[in-house]
């Protein structure tokens, strides 16, 4: 990792070097930079670092007149005497603010911060804050009918049901529709709170459920409302238990 240091004062770069080296023996510190002009130059030459400590007053003004000349995309923490910047410091990609006389466990706990917000944005850790985040399902259905297209709410749909090479939609109120979908694609579309995928042939909404029937072998014998085409809609003992916890939830 590189980690560029801004500092026009001597003695407190030299104690960030030896304070970086401590913490972070494999880093690369580059720097320090004393001045705005000697920073950009080097950041349109060699690229951003992956981590910028930056003292606010320069030798030629100050290290935000950086940001108005240069895309900075990456963590800034900034080092500084004065108090009167923070605001503006965590406008433009500030994660931490410190004050000198910069205490040794300032620095180790800004650096942590860091650290932990780069794990975040390593792949695997966003494609876990991905799978975290709220899916939204679908709400409506817009289905055809004739010549009519009709949309449907998903509070509306009573259950799915495969025959043959059909999938019908059918609504509470009894209303059926063709569905140029699989059971498969919808059962990933729908809010698995409300459907329940309950056999290879019916994905069935919590509403349409009227009652639940022990049947042989462990099964489960479902009443759906309105009453479909098969005589008998079963969950199998593999998925009777795991039903019925997800009908009581």
């Amino acid at each position: 990792m590189k980690i560029l240091l801004i500092e026009d004062e001597h003695p407190a770069a030299r104690r960030l070097i030896s304070l970086l080296t401590t913490m972070l023996p494999k880093a690369e510190i580059i720097g320090p930079l004393e001045s705005v002009e000697e920073s950009l130059g080097h950041l349109k030459e060699h690229g951003e670092p992956d981590l910028y400590l930056m003292d606010i007053q320069l030798a030629d003004g100050s290290s935000f007149e950086i940001f108005e000349h240069f895309s900075v995309k990456n963590p800034v923490i900034f080092i500084t005497a004065f108090d009167e910047f923070a605001i503006k410091a965590f406008d433009v990609n500030s994660i931490s603010y410190l004050l000198k006389p910069l205490e040794e466990e300032a620095l180790k706990k800004a650096l942590t911060k860091w650290q932990n917000a780069n794990l975040s944005s390593s792949p695997n850790m966003r494609d876990l804050l991905e799978q975290l985040k709220p899916r939204a399902y679908k709400q409506r259905f817009l289905l055809k009918k004739g010549e009519r297209y009709i949309p449907i709410d998903a509070a509306d749909i009573a259950y799915f049901q495969a025959s043959g090479k059909l999938v019908l939609l059918i609504a509470h109120n009894k209303e059926s529709f063709i569905v140029d979908q699989t059971l498969d694609s919808l059962e990933k579309e729908l809010d698995p709170s409300t459907f329940y995928r309950v056999n290879r042939a019916f994905i069935a909404s919590v509403k349409s459920i009227s009652e639940v029937i022990h049947a042989f072998n462990g099964k489960l014998k479902l009443k759906l409302s309105p009453k479909p085409s098969e005589d008998e809609v079963i969950v199998s003992r593999d998925k009777a238990s795991q039903f019925k916890t997800w009908l009581s939830s």
